[in-house]
């Protein structure tokens, strides 16, 4: 009886103390034992997606490399409104790991090819002003021109340096040249807010084009349509008739002046760059973008198109990019960390890519895998400023054999291949490539 007692007596307190505490827990922290109904609902959802993660684990529980290492997490943040996140992690830590060193490694065994390095050939003075633009005859690479501050268009023999012709009718910088395949004509952009058409054959102006607001900075002919593509200061391409000089249509949608444009024989057939970050596909039909491209977070001040691959590399501050015409796919980032502010771009049909900037670095890549191969420095004409060696303008040669540059210390540079180069006797930069800079 004794124990009996004993007994009711502690079921007696353990009775009282659960009274206690359902009391307590009614009046302090009843608020707890449930939840909104809309959070609710979020957590029932999340908890049907676990349920089927579990059964595919389980299904599969053969292999638990992976799934073992599934976490799945509640994760509760109170704030002025309740939030309910379900954080899945497919890979754990090592797993990630092994694959980044995997994709690494797969990175290294695509090693570029070897380039042999340029070096400095030649220097041409003839302009006062800097130099702001280079074409290259493209039909029989036998001379090419080149445009300045000084308001004047120069013609230059390829071979020899040597200065043929001077044509003036510009009345402020001359900033973009774009000579035709197909006609005897050379279109110069200038400040003044003027396209001009020069005739190569009577060796003057003869057509003026007049619409934009404001200064010109770049021009391109289609390489089979009789339009010519505008743009400048104004942030709209203009596209023009060759043959009436009328307006064809006007293409608006940048925020900002535009640095480059390029004209192609598909779509899309009008491509520009703008300081507003963007580089846009047109779509001329239509009349309107068809595709922007918001990689760059700094003013994109060149395109240059592959001569064989549907392809174009943009520049900006300390960026290079390639892209697939057809969709603007992201192909490659170059290497192109500290190379400052970017003015022009070329590539040649060996695959190498040139980078100028403003303080006269030239850099040289591989195009496919966007290793830097080579850098210089270019070289300085006595008597010039620390700040006129600048790289502002250039362009291969139809050979790819020749690389002329325009500089801001009023010089026309020529550079080619070492010969006799070797990956022996000039190894070029060594190939140790980012994950951010592979080929997409």
């Amino acid at each position: 009886m004794c124990a009996d007692r004993a007994n009711h007596v502690m079921t007696s307190e353990k009775d009282a103390d659960q009274t206690y505490i359902d009391t307590l827990w009614n009046k302090q922290f009843h608020f707890l034992s449930f939840l909104p109904s809309h959070l609710q609902e979020e957590i029932d959802k999340k908890k049907t997606v676990f349920q089927k993660l579990e059964e595919l684990q389980d299904q599969n529980s053969g292999v638990t490399s992976s799934e073992d290492s599934m976490l799945v997490r509640y994760k509760a943040s109170s704030s002025n409104e309740s939030n309910l996140s379900l954080t899945t992690g497919v890979f754990s830590k090592e797993d990630n790991f092994h694959s980044l060193m995997g994709r690494h490694e797969q990175l290294l065994s695509h090693k570029p090819r070897w380039h042999a390095p340029w070096k400095l050939i030649r220097v041409i003075n003839g302009h006062t002003g800097w130099v702001r633009c280079v074409s290259v005859d493209p039909v029989d690479n036998e001379w090419f021109a080149t445009g300045s501050n000084d308001t004047t268009i120069k013609i230059w023999d390829l071979a020899s340096g040597k200065l043929k012709l001077t044509l003036a009718g510009h009345i402020m910088t001359v900033r973009d040249l774009a000579i035709s395949k197909i006609h005897p004509y050379m279109f110069s952009a200038s400040e003044d807010k003027l396209v001009k058409c020069w005739d190569l054959e009577r060796n003057k102006s003869i057509k003026d084009f007049h619409g934009h607001l404001s200064g010109v900075h770049t021009v391109d002919v289609h390489p089979t349509v009789n339009i010519i593509a505008s743009a400048g200061r104004d942030a709209v391409v203009r596209i023009w008739d060759i043959r009436t000089r009328l307006p064809v249509m006007t293409l608006s949608g940048h925020k900002g002046p535009i640095s480059k444009v390029k004209c192609f024989p598909v779509d899309p057939q009008i491509v520009s760059c703008s300081s507003d970050n963007t580089v846009r596909l047109w779509d001329i039909t239509a009349g309107k973008a068809m595709k922007v491209l918001t990689h760059h977070s700094k003013t994109v001040r060149d395109i240059a198109a592959h001569p064989t691959e549907y392809s174009i590399a943009t520049a900006s501050t300390d960026d290079v990019r390639s892209w697939r015409l057809r969709d603007g796919h992201l192909l490659t980032n170059f290497e192109s960390e500290g190379l400052g502010i970017i003015n022009s771009l070329s590539i040649n049909h060996d695959d190498v890519l040139f980078a100028g900037n403003d303080s006269g670095m030239l850099s040289f890549f591989d195009y496919k895998t966007g290793h830097k191969y080579q850098e210089l420095q270019t070289t300085e004409i006595p008597g010039s400023l620390e700040s006129e060696r600048g790289v502002l303008a250039s362009s291969f040669d139809e050979t790819g054999l020749r690389l002329i540059t325009g500089e801001s210390d009023k010089s026309i540079k020529m550079w080619k291949q070492i010969p006799g180069a070797s990956p022996e006797t000039h190894p070029g930069l060594p190939w140790n490539p980012k994950l951010s800079s592979q080929r997409f």
